[in-house]
């Protein structure tokens, strides 16, 4: 059995997200956020990161979107990628917690 080390409940998520690769710019869209918790996410894409690279992410959400500095905590080659947040904004920060309180309550009707 696998240790658990998320610090934050993850919860089922899906929308749109953008992600830059900081340090060659490199852009990838169309990638689906599938997880969502106060620390990070999960992205499907086919050709995720390296662990360890810096990104910029921009998730889009109904009518809001967030953007953060996130680093690669671990990739699943060809099914995604693990992300953990760093440096959010107040304006994301506010936009992450109603999606993840929206998100909490979805998970009992």
């Amino acid at each position: 059995m696998q240790l658990e080390r998320r610090r934050t409940a993850r919860y089922p998520f899906a929308a749109t997200a953008e992600i830059i690769d900081e340090k060659a710019n490199a852009r990838t869209s169309a990638s689906r956020v599938t997880d969502l918790s106060e620390n990070g996410c999960y992205v499907e894409m086919m050709n995720p990161f390296p662990q360890g690279t810096g990104v910029l992410i921009e998730i889009h959400f109904e009518t809001e979107f967030l953007e953060v500095h996130a680093t690669v905590a671990y990739l699943e080659p060809k099914l995604g990628m693990g992300l953990t947040f760093n440096d959010m904004q107040p304006y994301s920060t506010s936009v992450l917690i109603k999606w993840l309180v929206k998100a909490h309550y979805s998970m009992f009707v």
